[in-house]
């Protein structure tokens, strides 16, 4: 590996952007998978997709079958979702698990918390128990996964230090808006699939400094003066205005307010990449929540879900509000679709930053280049 990262950790006024082979090169995607997905905290999924106990959903987070799973305890699970004796998958589709979880194989059955249940004719034809297989132990695999504002976070290598510690810093900006969060149902999900590294799509969100050019109805209102930088170094980076302006309905209806908040909150706004693939948006009257899911090194998949105060909104309005989020995500995929293709350019060296404008994405830049240094470093002690 020749990539020398030690020109990203460096003030933005000098600093470059990551070298090319961060968006083109496989071995360096590969790198990424390890020290920025599954070491960390990465968002997988939303709680909403399995919204009643009993309820599965099996997921694919890059290669790694997982399986969402709603106990009867109404705890929402993250299991490999693989049976423990051959490694079959166990769930195919999104369904209703009313009893046991049943591999299709062997018929080996797990409980929805885990435990192994049953084994027919593990001992031979009748003789569903044999010493040799201790159920106790061969429970399926449970993924440590925390959840918050709906998006639930797993850490695939199990290493992280707890959620709350890691993210203590934004939990507590954003602890105002600590009551319910209402997913609106299927009219506020949609997805985009968009040909570029996932890393583009963080960038791109973390900053201002395009909306005039990209955003220009957006901007018409919410212009580039009345945004600023959100910093918080190794943790999470974004943009806040003072003059976010509600979405109302031809009648004059506006949605409910999220309880409590102060007047800060009265005209503003503000939108986080929290590190390493979730955009959030957070309002006085309604959040959203972005999953950027890498599925190539060149391809990524944005998973947007819309929340409310309430669970019952208007549906016009809420149709209209979705709209209007779809329109302002859209206009950003020529964007980081241009700049995956910019980064085939032997010559580019990363680009540079605006001192004044750049600084969130500069901090994303060395987040990645920190834990891909720590990652090289780690891999060269153990040799």
């Amino acid at each position: 590996m020749t990539t020398d990262l030690s020109t990203v950790i460096r003030p933005i006024a000098s600093a470059h952007g990551l070298p090319n082979a961060h968006y083109t090169d496989p071995d360096v995607f590969a790198e990424e998978r390890a020290a920025l997905l599954f070491d960390e905290w990465a968002g997988l999924a939303v709680a909403a997709d399995v919204p009643e106990p009993g309820d599965a959903k099996p997921v694919e987070f890059l290669g790694v079958p997982l399986l969402l799973l709603r106990g009867r305890d109404n705890l929402v699970r993250v299991f490999h979702n693989i049976c423990r004796h051959r490694g079959m998958i166990l769930v195919s589709e999104p369904r209703k698990i009313e009893g046991a979880i049943r591999c299709p194989y062997h018929s080996w059955c797990y409980a929805h918390d885990g435990r192994l249940v049953a084994t027919p004719h593990v001992g031979g034809p009748g003789m569903n128990t044999h010493v040799g297989i201790d159920r106790d132990t061969l429970g399926l695999v449970e993924v440590p996964s925390h959840i918050w504002r709906d998006v639930i976070f797993v850490n695939l290598n199990g290493n992280a230090a707890p959620f709350e510690d890691v993210h203590a810093d934004l939990l507590n900006r954003w602890r105002e808006f600590d009551s319910p969060h209402y997913h609106g149902g299927a009219d506020s999900r949609f997805t985009l699939k968009v040909n570029t590294n996932w890393k583009l799509a963080v960038e791109n969100y973390c900053e201002s400094y395009h909306l005039p050019w990209v955003h220009p109805g957006l901007n018409s209102y919410s212009r580039l003066e009345d945004h600023y930088h959100i910093e918080a170094p190794g943790c999470y980076s974004g943009q806040g205005t003072h003059v976010y302006r509600q979405i109302r309905g031809d009648d004059g209806t506006v949605f409910p307010d999220f309880p409590g908040l102060s007047r800060k909150w009265d005209a503003g706004a503000e939108y986080v990449a929290l590190y390493p693939n979730v955009l959030f948006g957070a309002q006085r009257d309604h959040a959203f929540a972005i999953i950027l899911e890498p599925v190539a090194l060149d391809r990524t998949v944005e998973h947007v879900h819309l929340y409310y105060a309430t669970p019952e909104t208007d549906d016009a309005l809420r149709a209209q509000n979705t709209a209007q989020w779809k329109q302002v995500f859209e206009e950003d995929v020529f964007v980081v679709e241009g700049m995956q293709k910019g980064r085939h350019t032997p010559g580019f060296d990363g680009g540079r930053f605006s001192p004044a404008m750049d600084g969130p994405t500069h901090l994303f830049h060395a987040w990645v280049a920190g834990k891909i240094a720590t990652h090289r470093q780690q891999g060269l002690a153990a040799e």
